[in-house]
């Protein structure tokens, strides 16, 4: 005769124990079903020794048994102890193939023929049973993994890791815990940041990394895998790294095949939409509750909460509110009128578009990261050219988009449930236009991390952003009156792509008529003349390549390929052509710019017999400049040395902007013909210094000034990472007396770079007193007037210029070699 019991729990996870815990104490007939011989199979899985974090912080833990940060030992040690003091029905060896009924009556098979009866189920079964395995050729050779047991098992390997979330960070540094192993780690991760994993896991690899324990290669994917070797495409074009073992740990998807034989519907077809689910947890099988990872809410606390509350409300306590509840309605205190958490958060989850895949359950975590703000009629919410990276969703009213800056009257609405700042979320590069609240508007303003995280988890929100991101990016550079509706067969079709660093995206001769919409990176286009591949131009995130065959027969006249690792969006050619018939002004803007690179090109071919002087001249200065990073910069420092006198002005007039040290050496660098680069920074893109930072000390400034601020604690992984060699390691001298003690007493030095004697006599009286931090050049930042090293020049040689400004004289042929 079946089991009958009022609840029964699938799954001894953090979630599961604790509903399980929760029954027990309020003496409700339960039962408590893992298919293993051991309780927390997810947490008995992580790897010995584990530091397991009871995050977020803010959070309140209900439960009946404890959770506090420790050991997985430790954990689970008080987790079974707990279990069996609260008198917990467990079924061990439990493994359940089937799940049928509904509300009151449900029958559950195990494997072993045991059938258990139930008033409500409760499914609690995680993920981890079904990680994403790696799609590459090689990808099913022996030496992969996708967990990782015990990390004193290997010794003196070289190990690679594939995945930035919280399991594979773990496991990186638990590779590396015991020197004595002596193994060699390599951590890889696709995007150029952790959005997934906790801060404070975050940082403690930066830290092992600093310390020369590991390696993190960022912006990394894998092409291929071989026996003993691991081939990547990395930032700057491809690697081939040695790898004795190789641990993946890219997440996992639910387990949809089961969890649909149970009844329940999932959110969307995506392989990792979760199901859906009500406030209250349960699924659309009624009496049938799921929660833990299942239900989207990896962490540990969310888990321990939902199980609780699940059993309190399957107990009638309609009362009871999630634990995050404070913390949520603190956020929503800006709105009028003393909204209600739960239809708040409904509210904004059914207005916005991007948010209409969530869960409750997911939406709740996600405003937990994000804010609320109230503007008015008329209020600016970011300006033009400002450095931004969080995202904006429009619960209710609209804004306006300045798309001209000398024409304040050419706005183009953006309503209600849309979003906005997509731009910078996805590129790094300046907010491209100014946005005005056309009327009393409530925006959620999200972090870029927050956004990413969301974005990386929700197949669905990926899906949105970019196909709104493309239809923005359209109307923005083309204009002439396009509407997302002209734009809809263009985008449908669209691509999105990465080209790696050095690769072709566009080859000469080939016969295709594809646009592509450059989303971040840049390209250079060449021409073959003779033998020899000729500069055109330099093309940034924000622009477009590829017109020009549609108005050759479909012939490629040049070679497009990527400066820097960038992305693409790739528009078919007939669409396109499509669009610019039905629309005369589009196709009027394209022909326009379509005569300005044509006479770029018939420049270059009217140079024919004279390479070695004007047009190659030109062409090799611009390869040497994105040899010298260009490519991903945004403002750099060059110097004519056609002009320059040697005077060392530039360096004096930075060291006096910056406490005796100069963040510039002048005669340090590269020269090619007539134009120096100093090593100075180049305020990258995406700044490779800003991601490895622990404290978070690196910051761009709204006028796009990459710089570190005072909670800079020296840990040199800035400088470690910076490929340009800008960033150093200094004792802040003492500040110089002022120049009238210098004149009548001879105090201190006199004006600029404080000299080295005066400089190490006062330090060595502070030593130990002022430990090493990082400087770099930052653009003179709150200084009125700009860069000092610009304005001290006598001969005007130095100058700061963005790439584009620099290179694309594509309209200005005549000037080339100039």
């Amino acid at each position: 005769m079946a089991d009958k019991v009022k609840i029964a729990i699938i799954g001894s996870g953090p979630a599961g124990l604790s509903a399980a815990a929760r029954a027990a104490d309020l003496g409700l007939s339960h039962i408590l079903m893992e298919k293993t011989d051991h309780l927390s199979d997810t947490i008995f899985k992580y790897q010995k020794g584990k530091h397991i974090m009871a995050t977020p912080d803010q959070l309140v833990l209900r439960s009946d048994v404890d959770f506090e940060a420790g050991t997985r030992e430790a954990i689970l040690g008080i987790w079974d102890n707990q279990t069996e003091a609260a008198g917990v029905n467990v079924m061990l060896n439990a493994d359940v193939t089937e799940v049928s009924g509904t509300k009151g009556g449900f029958s559950i098979k195990t494997k072993a023929g045991k059938t258990v009866e139930a008033e409500h189920v409760i499914l609690a079964i995680g993920t981890q049973g079904n990680p994403n395995t790696m799609r590459v050729p090689g990808g099913d050779l022996p030496h992969i993994q996708y967990t990782l047991d015990d990390p004193e098992a290997y010794f003196d390997e070289d190990i690679i890791v594939i995945g930035g979330g919280d399991a594979g960070i773990e496991n990186a540094l638990g590779l590396v815990a015991n020197p004595a192993l002596q193994n060699r780690v390599t951590l890889l991760q696709r995007g150029p940041d952790f959005p997934r994993a906790k801060g404070a896991n975050v940082k403690a690899l930066l830290g092992g990394a600093a310390d020369g324990r590991l390696d993190v290669l960022t912006e990394a994917t894998t092409e291929s895998v071989e026996e003993g070797w691991i081939n990547l495409e990395v930032k700057d074009g491809k690697v081939r790294l040695a790898c004795d073992r190789i641990i993946a740990r890219m997440g996992s998807a639910p387990p949809r095949k089961f969890v649909e034989s149970c009844g329940v519907e999932f959110a969307s077809d995506d392989r990792m939409a979760y199901p859906t689910l009500s406030p209250t947890f349960e699924s659309s099988v009624a009496g049938l509750y799921v929660v833990g990872a299942l239900a989207g809410y990896p962490l540990i606390k969310h888990c321990m909460n939902q199980g609780y509350d699940v059993v309190e409300h399957i107990n009638g306590n309609t009362e009871l509110k999630p634990a995050d509840e404070p913390l949520l309605a603190e956020k929503f205190t800006k709105l009028q009128g003393g909204h209600d958490v739960s239809n708040t958060l409904e509210y904004i989850r059914t207005q916005v578009v991007i948010f209409r895949d969530l869960t409750p359950l997911q939406m709740r975590e996600f405003m937990l990261d994000s804010d609320v703000h109230v503007y008015r009629k008329g209020d600016k919410v970011f300006e033009r050219n400002d450095y931004g990276s969080s995202l904006f969703s429009i619960a209710s009213g609209s804004v306006e988009v300045l798309i001209d800056p000398n024409d304040p009257k050419k706005r183009v609405p953006i309503g209600e449930g849309e979003i906005f700042g997509e731009t910078g979320l996805i590129s790094g590069r300046r907010r491209n236009a100014t946005i005005i609240a056309a009327q009393d508007c409530i925006l959620v303003e999200t972090p870029r991390n927050a956004a990413r995280k969301l974005v990386s988890t929700v197949p669905a929100v990926q899906t949105r952003v970019d196909r709104i991101a493309a239809e923005r990016q359209l109307m923005q550079i083309f204009g002439s009156g396009l509407s997302k509706d002209d734009l809809k067969h263009v985008i449908d079709d669209a691509e999105i792509k990465t080209v790696g660093a050095g690769s072709i995206l566009i080859e000469e001769g080939a016969d295709d008529t594809d646009i592509y919409i450059i989303r971040s990176g840049s390209m250079v286009v060449e021409k073959k003349i003779g033998d020899k591949n000729v500069f055109l131009s330099y093309v940034s995130a924000g622009s477009y390549v590829g017109e020009m065959a549609l108005f050759e027969e479909g012939q490629r006249t040049a070679t497009v390929k990527a400066a820097v690792k960038s992305e693409v969006i790739r528009l078919k050619g007939e669409h396109f052509e499509a669009l610019m018939a039905a629309k005369p002004a589009l196709r009027s803007k394209i022909v326009d710019e379509f005569a300005d690179r044509s006479a770029m090109n018939a420049f270059i071919e009217g140079q024919k017999g004279s390479f070695d002087s004007v047009a190659d001249l030109y062409g090799a200065r611009a390869n040497f400049l994105i040899e010298q990073g260009m490519g991903e910069a945004t403002d750099a420092l060059l110097i004519d040395e056609s002009l320059c006198i040697g005077c060392d002005n530039c360096e004096v007039a930075c060291a006096e902007s910056h406490d005796g040290i100069s963040r510039l050496d002048r005669e340090a660098g590269m020269t090619f013909a007539h134009i120096h680069v100093p090593t100075s920074c180049r305020h990258c893109e995406h700044p490779h210094c800003m991601s490895d930072c622990p404290p978070d000390a690196i910051h761009r400034a709204p006028d796009g000034e990459v710089y570190i601020d005072d909670s800079c604690i020296g840990c040199g992984n800035c400088q470690r990472y910076c490929p340009y060699g800008v960033i150093q390691m200094e004792v802040t001298p003492p500040k110089k007396p002022g120049l009238m003690s210098w004149v009548l007493f001879g105090i201190g030095p006199g004006p600029g770079q404080a000299e080295k004697s005066w400089v190490k006599k006062k330090l060595a009286r502070q030593k130990g007193d002022n430990p090493k931090v990082a400087v770099k050049c930052d653009m003179c930042k709150g200084i009125k007037g700009g860069a000092a090293c610009v304005r001290a020049c006598p001969t005007g040689a130095a100058i700061r210029v963005s790439p584009e400004a620099y290179l694309d004289m594509s309209k200005n042929p005549s000037k080339v070699g100039g």
